[in-house]
């Protein structure tokens, strides 16, 4: 038997026991009554009202259940359970549709994917839009760094994908929304302490409580890597601080202070075919074969950010938000040598970013009445700006020897959008909602000589419509269907080089434009019996002007536009408890994702020619997540109390399995990843300690020792395309928590 039979066979059988030990169940909810199943229907809803909440849909809290879209939110208790709580990836694998390739690269970050929006970018994250409580994490021009969210302190993530998502401006993949948590009555102090594989160490210290009307929530973590391969030494700190009290009666305010903090992070590089098969481990390499520890390649980014919102209570009815935030990025990166060969020097290049960037909002939620039926409000205006020096040159031995690149970039939006869902009927429900963005760029160059100015403007104006409508077949099974158009303006860096001649070169780019696209959306949510639900998707999407690389050289890259793309895919999401000690879930997504029209780019002055069907690029054709959770406390006494931050006494042992699908390399399709079958097995004991609390955490990542490849640099000029991921790793970590009344 030939090893793919045998990673369809322990897939399929994953998905059987799941199946074989519902059935069982379902059998006996259709025994009985119809009466019986909605009273214990609803029984049920009611009880999982606070933990099912979510916002990110409407604007406004509702169940998930109701919501008429893809929206999936991940709790407290599942964040401990994935890691040590360092990146997205630990927690957010259990989300249909949404794709996230650990790089083992802190350097660049994680590679996020919402139906394969996001696939192509090469550092950070592009296409998707990530709000912290309420305060945009993404700049104007559509980057964001998954590395803004504090995992310890987080509460929950809501991750929205779909039609709806347009209403969140330039961002067409989906929404990523993390709420910090609420400050208990009782105030607490709580420490972790976890090692691991490859040097891992990782701390964090958190204080909170209330005091009258006063709810603090302070959290200060950190980590430090080894790295599984050469030259990828990382070190983080994080500060998140969240201030919440009451201005008066009718009228709350926030106010949220973050720090991150990379002194150091190193940057393994990709590998070619043959450096990947030689060792896995190695560095990539540069000019004449130079690596990346002799070009000392590295990065280092500090970023501040404060933010503050109020809501005032007009009545029992209407409400009204502001929100406003400002931030500082500081990001220092060093780069390997890619141009012609010197031998006396290790001459690499640097890059400097000076960011400054800030923004305002205002929301206006309310509950009216249309045709004696009620209606769901929300409107609102939102303004964002950044402003960045970007500088640039030379680098020998990872320092600084020249400056050949100096500009002031600026971006700006003004966003206005309007939402209503109207229950139409006792059984049907429409969502509508539209939004206008404007959105500005600007690059002033201060370096170049009068005769080659890099200097350049470019506006881009979309509306963005969306329209769903629900029906509600029963209590226990809603089917809904969704139309929304997005668009996904290029970065600033994509607007940052231009072709001339056959080379791109360091001038404002002013000819791109921004990617349209069309959603179209079938859903269904189905509640057969009060511990079952199971969520089904399916979509279609097809843009146009999708932002691709046009010439790529010497490390750098220009983008235009490929004229169409296409994808279709679907999203399954299935949970039971199985036995109140035993649970189960799967999250699985299948995506079809080409280029619908022929399009060619050059790289190194070698042309290359895209046609009809090509898949597009980084996108793992599938990927399937399967979890079998044990508990040794019952579901309801096990669930923790909302704010608690803790996972609670007793014994959870949990075994997943991961299994992702082929990931393309370039365009051209010539190179790719093999998909591939992982393993992972967490245990956890808690103890009550007099009124403390104390929790014994390990986990065995990819516990067969599967040697794979998790990320890929789409496009990479020098064909270093792979970057491998290391095999068995473990985890061992302590939690503790003591209530200071």
């Amino acid at each position: 038997m030939d090893q793919s039979m045998k990673i369809r066979i322990s897939v399929y059988a994953s998905l059987l026991a799941t199946g074989v030990a519902i059935q069982p169940a379902l059998a006996q909810s259709q025994a009985q009554s119809q009466a019986q199943l909605r009273e214990q229907s609803q029984a049920q809803s009611e009880g999982q009202a606070l933990a099912d909440v979510v916002v990110s849909a409407s604007r406004s809290e509702q169940r998930s259940f109701d919501a008429p879209a893809a929206i999936q939110s991940v709790g407290r208790a599942a964040i401990e359970d994935g890691g040590p709580q360092v990146n997205l990836s630990e927690a957010l694998k259990q989300v249909p549709g949404l794709t996230i390739l650990n790089r083992q690269n802190y350097a660049q970050d994680l590679q996020v994917s919402i139906r394969g929006f996001g696939s192509r970018a090469s550092f950070g994250i592009r296409g998707i839009r990530l709000l912290i409580d309420g305060i945009p994490a993404t700049t104007p021009d559509g980057q964001a760094q998954g590395s803004s969210i504090s995992l310890t302190s987080t509460e929950r993530i809501e991750v929205l994908r779909g039609p709806l998502a347009q209403l969140y401006g330039n961002a067409s993949g989906g929404v990523i929304q993390a709420f910090t948590r609420e400050a208990p009555e009782i105030p607490e102090f709580s420490a972790q302490a976890y090692g691991g594989s490859y040097g891992m160490q990782r701390t964090d210290w958190q204080y909170a409580g209330r005091s009258g009307s006063v709810g603090i929530v302070a959290d200060y973590s950190t980590f430090k890597l080894d790295g599984y391969r050469d030259n990828s030494v990382a070190e983080r700190n994080q500060f998140n601080g969240r201030l919440s009290f009451a201005l008066a009666p009718s009228t709350r305010m926030q106010v949220i202070f973050n720090q991150f903090d990379m002194p150091l992070a190193q940057d393994p590089l990709g590998l070619d075919r043959d450096q990947l098969a030689a060792n896995p481990t190695q560095a990539g390499t540069g000019t004449a074969n130079r690596t990346a520890t002799d070009f000392r390649v590295r990065k280092a980014v500090l970023q501040n950010q404060i933010g503050s919102s109020i809501t005032h209570t007009l009545d029992a009815d209407w409400s009204l938000t502001a929100r406003a935030y400002y931030g500082t990025r500081d990001n220092l990166q060093f780069q390997a040598g890619s141009g012609a060969v010197n031998t006396a020097n290790y001459n690499g290049s640097w890059v400097g970013l000076d960011r400054t960037y800030l923004g305002a909002a205002l929301q206006l939620n309310g509950k009216s009445k249309l045709g004696n039926m009620p209606v769901l409000l929300a409107t609102g205006y939102d303004f964002d700006r950044s402003r960045e020096v970007r500088q640039g040159g030379a680098a020998n031995l990872g320092e600084r020897t020249t400056l050949t690149r100096n500009e002031l970039n600026k971006a700006q939006n003004n966003d206005v959008f309007a939402q209503a869902t109207w229950l139409a009927s006792e059984q049907v429900s429409v969502v509508t909602g539209v939004r206008s963005s404007s959105i500005q760029f600007s690059s002033d160059d201060n370096y170049l000589a009068d005769n080659r100015n890099g200097s350049g403007e470019r506006r881009f104006r979309a509306t963005s419509p969306v329209l769903g409508l629900t029906f509600h077949a029963t209590r226990d099974l809603n089917l809904y269907a969704n139309y929304g158009k997005g668009f996904e303006t290029p970065t600033l860096s994509e607007v940052a080089y231009r072709v001339l001649g056959t080379a791109p070169i360091a001038e404002f780019n002013p000819t791109l434009n921004a990617s349209v696209s069309h959603h179209r959306e079938l859903g269904a949510k189905w509640t057969p019996m009060p511990n079952v639900r199971a969520d089904l998707n399916l979509y279609q999407i097809d843009s146009r002007d999708e932002i691709v690389v046009s010439t790529s050289s010497g490390g750098q890259s220009a983008f235009q536009n490929a004229p169409g793309t296409s994808r279709r895919g679907a999203e399954l999401n299935l949970g039971a408890q199985l036995h109140p000690h035993l649970r189960a879930s799967v999250a699985a997504n299948w995506i079809e994702a080409e280029f619908s029209q022929p399009f060619s780019y050059s790289v190194n002055n070698v042309a290359n020619k895209v046609g009809n069907g090509f898949k597009i690029p980084g996108i793992p054709q599938h990927f399937i997540f399967s979890e079998l959770l044990w508990t040794s406390v019952a579901a309801d006494a096990a669930r923790p109390a909302r704010g608690s931050g803790q996972s609670g006494t007793g014994t959870r042992v949990a075994l997943e399995l991961i299994r992702a699908g082929q990931l393309i390399a370039n365009d051209t399709n010539t190179e790719s990843a093999p998909g591939y079958t992982t393993w992972n097995l967490m245990a956890s004991q808690g103890w009550a300690l007099g009124r403390a609390n104390l929790t014994a955490y390990a986990r065995v990542d990819n516990l067969f020792d599967e040697h794979y490849v998790g990320s890929v640099i789409v496009n990479q000029s020098a064909a270093k395309y792979y970057e491998p991921s290391p095999g068995r790793t473990w985890t061992l970590g302590l939690r503790y928590r003591l209530p200071l009344r």
